[in-house]
Order: structure tokens, then C-alpha cells, then sequence
């Protein structure tokens, strides 16, 4: 997946330039503490920082990939997306609108054009209900009254997503992982979405199926000018498929940045140890590894600081003590280390 991409990717890749740059979707401090209760009254005692203060957009058309280690709150970020949860704090603007201040009817319209496709195909069917239902659903519930046509609309989108008519009338029992992932793509397309959350859509698939699902991805998204968060702990599946990169690290934003730049050329000391960590294709090449002591840390007490320093490889004294900003730097490279700060100039990097 490392190696160019075909032909047909390259006029989608122009086709984005050619988009007007604007924001689908604005997230602004986003932040979400789930309460730990406890004792005879289940009182609040603590509470899970998830996500803190995190800010971003998604252009229109494109696709952000989500990246980091198992909960540093990808998921939950795209669950407040669609309103799935509720935030702590925070604003979340799609196509201008504050999504956060919708209610009842205002919700339900903007579920049109929200939608997501989760990580595990099967769990999210019911076993009860064929297959053709559960995709058209999501037209019975926005109001088509109509079986003949949402049945019409149903078959259509089985067909866009590689699905032959007669599957309508089967089980998810009956299908394999990458045909139950296919149908999970229709149920989020039968809507016709503008933004789509991938939720780790490939993780539970085999790579040869992996590929199939990624390229069939991309061309719906060609197709209906859909915009994707992809979120995935497989870099090189984000790599593939992402316009930019987001990268995560308990709860926090730490880098983002044009998926080429963020490979090439990686600012954050976590990113430089997740690249680390892709195999190279090539048995005669070594990639050095940067190995990171100990483990992530609770997200009940984080760290105070720079969430990173305790595992950091090139800590300063500075890192344990006050939070580094995001700040851009230069050509909408992203990164929160204060061994890129302005204010950091002269500090000696200490070698790793």
C-alpha cells in the first residue's frame, strides 16, 4: 500500500485540489470527561479525561485520518461528531450550523447527512432481520412510506457496494466479514451523507479483503463526493487512504499535518515512534525503531505537562511542566512539542 497510487487515484486526488477549499465540518475545543461514580450513592469520584480541548476542520471532500494508540479517544471524537455523545465542552459546526444546539426535528435532518460505518460489521446488524431491511431502515425512519421505492433504493446502493440483489433477503450469519462490511457501507450510504465517520471500517478484515474495502472507499467517495474521518491504528492503511493525518495521544491532539509531509517529514516525537514501527517491504532494509518505555498513562491522572513526556525520548525539563500549544509550523503542519516552539530556540535536543 506504500507504493504508488493506480492511475484513477490520481485524477481523484486532482479532482480534491479542484474542490473549493472549504470547511465541511469545525471542531473547536472539543472536550469529554466520562464521571467514574462510586460508593453507596454512586456519586461522581473521578473522572476519564477522553478528550481534551481538541481542535480541527475537515475540508470538504477530503479525507482526515485519525491515528494513534487504543484509548486516546479517536472513537470518541467521532462519536461526538454525530451526536452519538454528548460532549463535555466544546463546539462542533457542520457547514456553519452549531450541531450542539439542535434538537428533536433539527437532529433527525442532520442525521441525513451525518453518518457512520463501524468497526465490527456483524455486532452493528440485527441476526434477526434480513439484510435488506436493516439497509433501508434509515429511509423508514426519515419518512419514505413507500416499499416499492425504498426497496428500488435499497438494491441500487447493494449494487454500488459490490452486493448482488438477491443478498437483500439473507441474514448477516450468511455473509463474510468483507460482505457484512459492504453491507454496513450501504446502510450508511442509503441516506446519501455528506460526511461519513470510518470507524476502524477495515481492522477486523483480512488484508486482501483490507484492499477491496479501502479501494471501494475511495471510489464511493469519487462517486458522491463524500467527505471521511478514517479512524485506524494501521498507518499504512491511513497512509493509503488519508488526505491529512490527525495523530492522538491520550486525549490530545498532538500532530497534524498533508499526509506526504507527516510521513516525510514527522515533528512529534509519538509520531516519529508510530512511523517507526511500519515494516518496510523489503527484507534487505531497516527502518530504525524508536522503542517508547513504559506504558500510555491513565487518562484517570494524566500527566501535567506535555502528556507524552513520560515516555518521550528527548524530554526537556520544560515538557513536565507546562502544556505545548499546537501551533503551525509552516504550511499548515501542525505539531505540540516544545521542541518546536518558537521559544524553544537554542535548547540542546537531547540525544535519543
Amino acid at each position: 500500500m506504500r507504493n504508488g497510487d493506480p492511475a484513477g487515484w490520481r485524477e481523484l486526488s486532482q479532482a480534491k485540489q479542484n474542490m473549493p477549499n472549504d470547511n465541511l465540518v469545525e471542531v473547536e475545543n472539543l472536550t469529554k470527561y466520562f464521571p467514574v461514580r462510586g460508593g453507596v450513592l454512586q456519586r461522581t469520584v473521578a473522572e476519564v479525561k477522553a478528550v481534551e480541548n481538541v481542535s480541527f476542520a475537515v475540508r470538504r471532500g477530503e479525507t482526515l485520518g485519525m491515528v494513534g494508540e487504543s484509548g486516546c479517544g479517536k472513537t470518541t471524537i467521532g462519536r461526538m461528531l454525530l451526536r452519538l455523545i454528548e460532549p463535555t465542552s466544546g463546539s462542533i459546526r457542520f457547514e456553519g450550523r452549531d450541531i450542539l444546539k439542535l434538537k428533536g426535528a433539527g437532529l433527525k435532518t442532520l442525521r441525513r447527512e451525518m453518518q457512520i460505518i463501524f468497526q465490527d460489521p456483524f455486532s452493528s446488524l440485527d441476526p434477526r432481520t434480513p439484510v435488506g431491511d436493516s439497509i433501508g431502515e434509515g429511509l423508514l425512519v426519515h419518512g419514505m412510506k413507500n416499499a416499492r421505492e425504498r426497496h428500488r433504493q435499497v438494491l441500487e446502493i447493494m449494487r454500488k457496494v459490490g452486493l448482488e440483489d438477491y443478498h437483500a433477503k439473507r441474514y448477516p450469519h450468511e455473509f463474510s466479514g468483507g460482505q457484512r462490511q459492504r453491507i454496513g457501507i450501504a446502510r450508511a450510504l442509503i441516506l446519501r451523507p455528506k460526511f461519513l465517520v470510518c470507524d476502524e471500517p477495515v481492522s477486523a478484515l483480512d488484508v486482501s479483503i483490507q484492499s477491496q474495502v479501502l479501494n471501494l472507499l475511495r471510489e464511493l467517495q469519487h462517486e458522491f463526493g463524500l467527505t471521511y474521518i478514517f479512524i485506524a491504528h494501521n498507518m499504512s492503511v491511513v497512509e493509503h487512504i488519508s488526505d491529512r493525518v490527525a495523530v492522538m495521544y491520550l486525549g490530545k491532539l498532538v500532530e497534524l499535518a498533508d499526509r506526504i509531509e507527516l510521513y516525510r517529514n514527522p515533528q512529534h516525537p509519538y509520531t516519529q515512534a508510530l512511523l517507526s514501527a511500519i515494516p518496510v517491504p523489503n527484507p534487505k532494509l531497516r527502518r530504525e525503531r524508536i522503542i517508547l518505555a513504559g506504558d500510555v498513562p491513565s487518562p484517570l491522572n494524566p500527566p501535567s505537562g506535555c502528556r507524552f513526556h513520560p515516555r518521550c525520548p528527548v524530554a526537556i525539563e520544560v515538557c513536565s511542566q507546562v502544556e505545548p500549544p499546537l501551533i503551525d509550523l509552516g504550511g499548515g503542519h501542525l505539531a505540540a512539542c516544545h521542541l518546536r516552539q518558537p521559544s524553544s530556540v537554542g535548547i540542546t535536543r537531547p540525544a535519543a
